[in-house]
């Protein structure tokens, strides 16, 4: 990041165990997803948006195009369990923003389309969540120090 901690305030002087540095990374990332994710969806839900994945799930769709997505390849691109993509679906879908279609041949698969009433919404939802986390994260970090985040934290992506 752009200012580093020198050994008088570094929380993490005197650490010498070599795995504790990616340790507290992934319980720091932890603390702040439980605690800034609660904010942000609490604050999306006094918008009508029941989680900020739906934003994400939009977004996709609306790449996707009128053909839509296979609900496996949206699981996988969004690295969201089976479930909890299925229950935000019929969520979204009771909206009445997206439809989902069982897919020909053996299973259970459904694909996912935008409705009429879905174009266009993931922007809609972006205004309000894009304020929300420029209150939570913009206001405690730089845009270089943001930059910089953004570019460590896509390198833990499998």
């Amino acid at each position: 990041m752009a200012d580093q901690p020198d050994a008088t305030n570094d929380p993490f002087a005197g650490d010498t165990d070599p795995r504790m540095g990616a340790n507290r990374v992934w319980f720091n990332m932890l603390r702040i997803q439980r605690s800034l994710g609660a904010r942000i969806a609490r604050r999306m839900r006094q918008h009508g948006i029941g989680d900020p994945i739906w934003y994400e799930i939009l977004l996709e769709l609306e790449r996707a195009g009128p053909e839509g997505l296979a609900m496996a390849e949206l699981e996988r691109r969004l690295f969201t369990p089976q479930y909890a993509l299925s229950r935000h679906a019929a969520r979204i879908e009771a909206q009445g923003w997206i439809r989902s279609e069982a897919r020909p041949g053996p299973g259970r698969s459904k694909r996912l389309r935008l409705t009429e009433a879905g174009m266009g919404m993931h922007g809609r939802i972006w205004d309000i969540y894009s304020e929300i986390i420029a209150e939570e994260i913009g206001s405690r970090l730089s845009v270089d120090e943001a930059y910089d985040l953004a570019r460590y934290l896509i390198r833990l992506y499998p």
